[in-house]
């Protein structure tokens, strides 16, 4: 079969550079999902992505679909033609569905009787013809949040489209998509290369662009140009550039020719705290910062433009212009917030507003002192370090540096707690109670940190929990998810044996005393918050579930086999009150699912749950409470009960020990005296009594494999 490349490219206004990889992977993933869903074979496929363009290209795509051999069963004979043999409408219609003769379709005997039957060969469609319905729909999935309109177009995209290449071969596959015409016609650089560039095949992409367009097209290779420009430039400065991968990407979005252009700044700048610079340098003007082999800044950066010069030195001058009014108000307003200690702020969070509900910044931050300490204390930590560092947590958010640079608060707070003397702990705190901030951050390393920390983020699940703003769906305003998932991350990592479940309630109960509080003080009604304690358990809980399944399944600490959602809700429903007893249970069924005992054993634990649940008390019966041993007729339910009351004693010290490994490894000796009633002893016996006392005695099983985890939850 004839194989020809394919190229797809969209020409736009400038794309949003945080968003450019996303785009461009979805992009080529639509593509590729669109091919195999029109069973299109094909080659290799490389994606592209600039400032001003998204492209696809495929290689060696068949030029049609492969014929596929189609059978279809149509009415019965008996109604297909009526007492004479003449044809119905049935059969008619059945036969113009196919597109072929009434002579054409067969008869065939099944199971259900004597049918009709039609044969064939349902020709593939030309590759050309389902190309723009492939890139349609990849465009129309693309996770644009907003799509806008320009001009008098109807067509919606992230950004206005201005020329389309689509081609199979050196064809020019026919099409209109976003109301623009395909064509083999690219743009180039802006400036270097204005004029239209015309694409003899889909191979000649990369270097029509690069030797005549001034555009690498590739955004690795485009990246790591950039990664070795700046280095060099960094390095004929006598230093290294700090490579920040989330600057790099947005950087190489930015570009589509980089240039490095190396500037400096005024030493004297150099006396801010290293933060400020860096995010002055990388945040505010997408500088790279450098830096001596020994850590201290330079004070130098390196700049990426989008255009090679002929007068690169004015540039230069260009970018040390721009970012010397950033430097000089950073210093500004560091010595105008030196001037009061940071402690002299605390009164001024009553004034500020955190959320009109839950009152003012000055009522969380004792919010989250009173949760500190209860945790300090459970921990046995001394309180008093993380008293005061809960009440200046949140002031630097009253400072002119944080009010101009938001992405430094805590950081401030700790360099402007330093700077006032306070304690060297109470101090690391502020800055720590933010960690981690996204996915695979740093946590605090200081103990004070540590618990600060997920005081801040149970104040805030409970607090927008309370106000009923809970996450739905993939919306998350508040950023629950990234803090309920620091809280498992901090208590897991560090090992922090601590009832979280105390701590969602007294987080729970703090939050709708200040709510009601500030309704009364307003004069309005005091609003009714449903408890919702357990709906905050099930959300923190359920974030373990990610941590433990999604990518490549992992195993508990000690466990000896992957964790599998079965196992997770089997854990999850015995509630436990933290999650290194979530984890503990995790590493003991686990292990217990090795043993030749587990089988039998879980299957009668699925086999105790179905009974008891399909044995409700029948009218007029009362469920047993406890164990009649008077009333076994069988060997085996009185072998179980004894077995069950020699263990009863052991597990539950084990369990209380936290022991949970042992306590299973005890239960699988149950194994034989289970596998016994059940094949002798008749549970749901006609006796009421009887059968009774047989659930109670079932019951009492269940309850004692529960104190680990529910086993019937597992398959088997």
């Amino acid at each position: 079969m004839e194989k020809r490349d394919f190229l797809v490219e969209i020409g736009t206004e400038e794309l949003p550079p945080k968003a450019l990889r996303l785009l461009e992977h979805s992009f080529a993933a639509g593509i590729e999902a669109g091919l195999g869903k029109a069973a299109l074979a094909h080659g290799a496929l490389q994606s592209f992505a600039t400032p001003r363009r998204l492209a696809v290209r495929v290689k060696r795509l068949a030029a049609s679909q492969p014929d596929q051999r189609v059978e279809r069963r149509g009415p019965p004979v008996s109604t297909a033609f009526d007492a004479g043999g003449a044809p119905t409408r049935a059969a008619q219609a059945f036969a113009a569905s196919c597109a072929v003769s009434l002579e054409a379709l067969e008869r065939r005997m099944d199971a259900k009787g004597e049918f009709l039957y039609y044969s064939g060969v349902r020709r593939g469609a030309p590759t050309a013809e389902l190309l723009p319905g492939i890139v349609q729909s990849a465009l129309d999935a693309l996770p644009i949040p907003r799509r806008m309109r320009w001009g008098a177009s109807e067509a919606q995209f992230v950004r206005p489209v201005h020329w389309l290449v689509m081609l199979y071969g050196r064809e020019v596959v026919p099409a209109t998509l976003l109301e623009t015409v395909a064509g083999n016609v690219t743009w180039g650089h802006r400036f270097h290369a204005p004029k239209p560039l015309r694409l003899a095949s889909p191979g000649a992409y990369e270097r029509t662009l690069g030797q005549r367009g001034h555009v690498v097209a590739d955004f690795a290779a485009r990246r790591e140009r950039i990664r070795e420009g700046v280095s060099a430039a960094a390095a004929a400065l006598g230093g290294r550039a700090l490579l920040d991968d989330a600057l790099l990407d947005e950087v190489t979005a930015l570009v589509e020719w980089p240039v490095p252009l190396a500037g400096r700044f005024e030493p004297r700048f150099l006396d801010l705290p290293r933060e400020v610079l860096i995010s002055t340098l990388e945040d505010h003007q997408r500088y790279f910062p450098l830096e001596r082999a020994d850590g201290a800044l330079l004070p130098c950066f390196v700049a990426v433009a989008n255009i090679e010069s002929r007068e690169p030195a004015k540039v230069i001058e260009g970018n040390e212009r721009v970012v010397r009014p950033r430097l000089a108000d950073a210093a500004f307003f560091w010595e105008q917030d030196r001037k009061a200690p940071l402690a002299a702020r605390i009164e001024g969070l009553d004034a500020v507003t955190f959320q009109a509900r839950l009152g003012s910044l000055g009522d969380r931050a004792r919010r989250i002192r009173a949760l500190a300490v209860q945790m300090a204390t459970a921990l046995g930590q001394p309180a008093a370090p993380l008293e005061r560092a809960a009440m200046l947590c949140k002031c630097d958010l009253l400072t002119a540096m944080v009010g101009e640079f938001p992405e430094l608060q805590g950081i401030m707070g700790t360099h402007y707690a330093a700077a006032d003397g306070e304690d060297r702990e109470v101090a690391a705190a502020i800055g720590e109670h933010y960690l981690p901030r996204v996915a695979g951050d740093a946590l605090p390393l200081t103990a004070a940190g540590t618990v600060l920390a997920v005081a801040d983020k149970l104040d805030t699940l409970a607090g927008i929990f309370a106000i009923g703003e809970k996450p739905t769906g993939t919306k998350d305003p508040f950023g629950l998810r990234r803090a309920a998932i620091g809280v498992i991350r901090i208590l897991l990592e560090k090992r922090l044996e601590i009832d979280l479940t105390a701590l969602l309630e007294q987080a729970a109960r703090l939050a709708r005393a200040d709510i009601e509080r500030i309704a009364v003080s307003a004069g309005n009604p005091v609003p009714a918050v449903p408890d919702f304690a357990g709906e905050l358990y099930e959300y923190v809980f359920e974030r373990l579930r990610a941590h433990y399944l999604e990518g490549e399944p992992r195993a508990a600490a000690g466990g000896a086999r992957p964790v599998t959602p079965e196992m997770f809700d089997a854990v999850l429903a015995t509630r436990p009150r933290s999650p290194l007893e979530f984890d503990a249970r995790l590493a003991a069924l686990s292990a217990f699912l090795v043993l030749p005992e587990a089988a039998s054993l879980t299957a009668a634990n699925k086999r105790v749950a179905n009974i008891l649940k399909k044995s409700e008390p029948r009218g007029g019966e009362r469920a047993v409470a406890a164990v009649d041993p008077t009333l076994f007729k069988e060997l085996a339910e009185r072998e179980l009960f004894e077995a069950l009351h020699a263990l009863r004693a052991t597990v539950a010290s084990a369990i209380e020990r936290r022991d949970y490994a042992g306590a299973l490894t005890e239960l699988a000796g149950l194994r034989q005296a289970v596998d016994a009633f059940f094949d002798t002893v008749m549970v749901m016996d006609e006796d009421p009594r009887l059968r009774g006392n047989r659930l109670a005695l079932l019951s009492d099983m269940r309850a004692l494999f529960a104190g680990v985890a529910d086993l019937s939850r597992l398959p088997g």
